[in-house]
């Protein structure tokens, strides 16, 4: 039977009792949820909250004290173990923020008593608690991302209030290996860096490598910082080519490195994209470019940063290809200049020195 309402179940919710947050993949969208996760433990921290996620995204949740345990799930032929793992920790509730059909199986069968999904899930026959939309629970359509996801939560039962900000906490043994990879590419500790993110999910997104590869140049000679690329699975192939002779090196790297990778870096520049996620939660001064997406709506999340976004009136679109132009021209038209003044304004507003995190992560 589907409960009308979330009204206060999580209230009424036992102490101590345990509750699955589902959100399998995507490093943006894994991120994108800890706000909600430091709402609801600030209002009952006697909850134990675990989360459950595709195995390459766990180390989001790594060191989170919001996060009691992060179970791990890689494929649709794990799904009898995965099972079997959710009912042996008998959760009181299971809260699917992922929406697809694996997520929809896994919290039908978790064995929860309360199962909540939204009301435009596809496979709603998973879940006896449907929460509608996001504009019926806050009243408004324009809203982040992170309002977004906070709803669900909102609708159960915790209280209105201020959203926090994004959390991630890079662990001692990511610092101590990309302190490591960073040296071995003539990048010693204590040489000042910055992070750029030249790739994203749509070409759509991505500003072209050649400007990149510009633009690193520049922040070389006139910032004095080495560019330090950062390379997801199979994309070093792709970006060697374009940076070729120019300032630099390329950098593959876990979730976990990336973000103490991050940590530690005087800026940040990047396409929209998860890893612009993970500086505005690490509180890098940064610098987003958007193309098809609205920067409203996926810009980072109560962090200081330089957006730069050419308006165009197709904006925001699917982004699986240009709807407008035989070319997306709503991110080939970004210029370096652009870009360069973004730079400016982010350094400049920068604190002169790294975080006490990202000193002691370079000790």
């Amino acid at each position: 039977m589907v409960r009308p309402s979330g009204g206060n179940l999580l209230a009424e919710l036992p102490t101590g009792a345990r509750v699955l947050v589902l959100r399998l993949r995507s490093l943006g969208d894994t991120l994108l949820i800890t706000p909600a996760l430091r709402a609801l433990k600030a209002w009952r921290p006697d909850l134990e909250v675990s989360t459950l996620v595709e195995k390459r995204f766990a180390d989001v949740f790594a060191g989170n004290p919001d996060v009691v345990e992060t179970l791990c799930f890689e494929s649709r032929a794990q799904v009898p173990s995965a099972v079997a793992a959710l009912r042996r920790r008998k959760f009181a509730l299971a809260v699917d923020v992922h929406g697809g059909a694996t997520s929809a199986l896994l919290t039908l069968a978790s064995g929860a008593r309360h199962r909540a999904g939204r009301t435009h899930y596809r496979f709603r026959f998973a879940y006896n608690v449907l929460c509608p939309e996001p504009p019926e629970v806050l009243g408004r359509t324009a809203m982040h991302s992170v309002e977004d996801r906070m709803t669900t939560f909102l609708w159960l039962g915790v209280p209105l209030g201020e959203i926090p900000a994004l959390q991630i906490f890079p662990q001692p043994a990511a610092r101590a290996a990309v302190r490591e990879r960073l040296a071995v590419h003539g990048v010693p500790a204590g040489m000042r860096y910055a992070v750029i993110q030249a790739t994203a999910r749509f070409f759509t997104k991505e500003w072209p490598l050649a400007r990149f590869a510009k633009l690193a140049d520049w922040l070389h000679h006139e910032h004095e910082l080495v560019p330090v690329f950062n390379c997801g699975p199979g994309e070093e192939e792709r970006l060697a080519p374009a940076l070729r002779g120019r300032s630099g090196v390329c950098l593959a790297t876990s979730v976990g490195e990336l973000a103490a990778l991050i940590e530690g870096a005087a800026l940040f520049v990047g396409n929209d994209s998860g890893p612009t996620h993970l500086a505005a939660a690490l509180r890098r001064p940064l610098v987003v470019l958007f193309g098809s997406s609205s920067a409203g709506i996926w810009g980072p999340w109560k962090a200081a940063a330089e957006v730069v976004q050419n308006d165009f009136p197709c904006i925001p679109c699917p982004g699986d290809r240009c709807y407008a132009f035989d070319e997306p021209q709503c991110i080939l038209s970004i210029t370096l200049e652009q870009v360069q003044r973004a730079v400016e304004q982010a350094l400049r507003a920068a604190v002169p020195e790294v975080s006490a995190a990202a000193r002691a992560s370079h000790a």
